[in-house]
């Protein structure tokens, strides 16, 4: 075979490498989006106390969140959790003392909007931090990088998963938050308004305790 025939087809296996990775990526996105746990609990409570707009500004700002981590990976800086541990440590303190006290606030307030605050202001804050305080999101991008992103791809392809990490979740809740409020199910949860309060403050509080206690123990 002509050396210029073997380029064009390292250069196409690579292409088609190039794809899978992109497809496997994507699908750990999904994956890692769509597990239910505290920011899904978020999303529904907020959807169904604030309507579909405070739902849709919750899965804004988680995905914002998301994003900011994924694109530090990207610049290298969340590497600074993984060689700085007692940073890595705080945050997570501060994690799960944020799900504690949203657990709390679920169980005192039964699930109202806090009329002080504007609903999708309230809804974007809550969205945020639950992602911004959780630096295992961080790591997680980290390895995604390490594992499925060549040393030698440059700024763009990796910026490209970044931001396909973003998509990705701002698009699972804000389509969470969107069926909850178009099928009725939001009006179906908040005529059991009390029960859901309970069941979310509780999921919130023990989530949030197990943080801390494992960062402070870890």
């Amino acid at each position: 075979m002509h050396p210029t025939d073997r380029s064009a087809v390292r250069i196409v296996i690579w292409g088609a490498m190039e794809v899978w990775a992109w497809w496997t990526i994507a699908g750990l996105c999904v994956s890692g989006a769509m597990s239910p746990g505290p920011s899904l609990a978020v999303v529904v409570k907020n959807t169904v106390a604030g309507g579909r707009s405070q739902g849709v500004a919750t899965g804004v700002g988680h995905g914002l969140g998301v994003g900011l981590y994924a694109f530090g990976a990207v610049a290298g800086v969340s590497a600074l959790l993984q060689a700085w541990p007692a940073l890595e440590r705080g945050l997570s303190v501060a994690g799960g003392l944020y799900l504690v006290w949203l657990g709390a606030g679920a169980l005192r307030g039964g699930g109202e909007v806090d009329g002080d605050e504007p609903a999708t202001a309230g809804g974007f804050t809550e969205g945020f931090l639950m992602a911004f305080l959780n630096p295992k999101i961080a790591v997680f991008f980290l390895a995604l990088l390490g594992s499925f992103v060549p040393d030698a791809s440059g700024l763009g392809t990796r910026a490209g998963v970044a931001l396909l990490a973003l998509s990705i979740d701002m698009s699972w809740y804000v389509a969470v938050a969107l069926v909850l409020a178009q099928s009725g199910g939001a009006v179906w949860l908040a005529a059991r308004g009390r029960a859901l309060a309970v069941g979310t403050g509780l999921l919130l509080l023990v989530a949030g305790a197990a943080v801390v206690v494992g960062a402070l123990l870890g």
